[in-house]
């Protein structure tokens, strides 16, 4: 008999081991008879999880965090199991916005410094000639997105809060949306970085991994009471993704992945998109420049898989620095332990390794990140809503 189960999903590529898992029947030789449900928004994805309409979810890493801590919404506690990516996020910025960076770069375009720095003296003649401020897309108050480009722009003196619009919008929407000129750019997972490239609508400016190294980015989420009394499923899953991600990350199986996940009820583009994701191998211009990096996308090497609390903690930090959350011992806690390296290695019949094993965050601006001293590494930062 098997276990039947009904998870959502957003169409992107970091949702591959789980689409995979199905898809390939990973998932049904575990025992399990799991529906995907596609999903436009995180926030959807959310609530029905948090309500019991989901018993699984591919999910922002913060917004777990967010939700154990009764944060932008009711408290319902999350635990992650496994982290279904590493990085795969992506700045892309409209042509124009694009020319008026490069116009005043000093430097390395591929360093996230200089185009800070650039962007603030792009921000600063906008002022001085009483233009609107940029507007930057982002998934979620609560996502890495909205962190990352916070981070980046404010290493360079530009104020996320006072110097330009951050305004929410659905991943499928981004390349709809700066096409139509309603952004100036965004940050989003693969594929629409590359979707709004190919149109002719953005340039990619950086991903992610020039901004941090190691960033944790969606996980595959259950409630904790759900886990608790459902042990041996939330164990199968963690199986059958482990699988997914490990075929996935195999050259000669990348096609195969990416015919999977283009299916219209999956992520639904063209598969050679996807595969370009999947090899880290990208379109950055839509003159057809392109880029390559080995950090684009994690989805099963480096033990991307592996949950990692310090990961957690990171992603905490920015809730505090931009003010939407309050410091405690007991929040600090509560976060760390959202991600469960535990029930992954039990799961997997592996031994216990310590959190950051393979690395801190790398981020490209600031100290290398205390989590045992959140308060501390907070104060390097002269830009943010948090006072110590």
């Amino acid at each position: 008999m098997t276990q039947p189960l009904c998870i959502g999903f957003i169409p992107l590529v970091d949702a591959a081991a789980l689409i995979v898992a199905v898809d390939k029947r990973f998932t049904e030789a575990e025992g399990l008879d799991v529906t995907l449900v596609r999903e436009v928004s995180w926030s959807n994805v959310r609530d029905k999880l948090n309500i019991g309409l989901f018993d699984a979810a591919h999910l922002l890493a913060p917004v777990a965090i967010a939700s154990s801590l009764g944060l932008g919404h009711i408290r319902v506690p999350i635990v992650a199991p496994f982290n279904l990516g590493l990085n795969g996020n992506a700045i892309t910025v409209s042509p124009a916005l694009y020319a008026a960076i490069m116009a005043e770069i000093d430097g390395d375009r591929f360093d996230p410094m200089v185009t800070a720095l650039a962007l603030a003296r792009v921000v600063a003649a906008r002022r001085k000639a009483g233009a609107d401020p940029l507007t930057f897309g982002m998934t979620f108050p609560f996502s890495t997105h909205n962190y990352q480009l916070r981070f980046w722009m404010a290493a360079g003196g530009v104020d996320p809060d006072e110097d330009v619009r951050l305004v929410v919008l659905p991943p499928p929407f981004m390349a709809d949306s700066i096409a139509n000129g309603h952004v100036d750019a965004f940050c989003v997972g693969a594929p629409w970085n590359s979707i709004a490239v190919d149109r002719g609508a953005g340039h990619i400016l950086h991903f992610v991994s020039d901004i941090l190294v190691r960033a944790a980015e969606k996980v595959l989420a259950v409630r904790q009471n759900w886990s608790e009394k459902n042990p041996q499923v939330v164990a199968a899953l963690i199986r059958a993704a482990s699988r997914a991600s490990e075929f996935i990350e195999q050259p000669q199986n990348r096609a195969e992945a990416a015919h999977i996940l283009a299916q219209p009820g999956r992520i639904g583009v063209d598969a050679d998109v996807i595969k370009r994701t999947l090899d880290g191998r990208l379109k950055i211009s839509p003159d057809g420049t392109m880029r390559e990096s080995n950090r684009y996308l994690l989805v099963g090497r480096e033990e991307a898989g592996r949950p990692d609390p310090m990961q957690a903690a990171w992603l905490y930090a920015q809730m505090v620095r931009w003010g939407q959350a309050s410091i405690s011992p007991e929040a600090i806690q509560i976060a760390r332990s959202v991600f469960r390296p535990d029930l992954y290695d039990a799961a997997l019949g592996r031994e216990s390794e310590p959190a950051g094993t393979f690395g801190g965050i790398g981020a490209f601006a600031g100290p290398p990140f205390d989590a045992e001293d959140i308060a501390g590494h907070l104060k390097a930062f002269a830009i943010g809503r948090w006072k110590p």
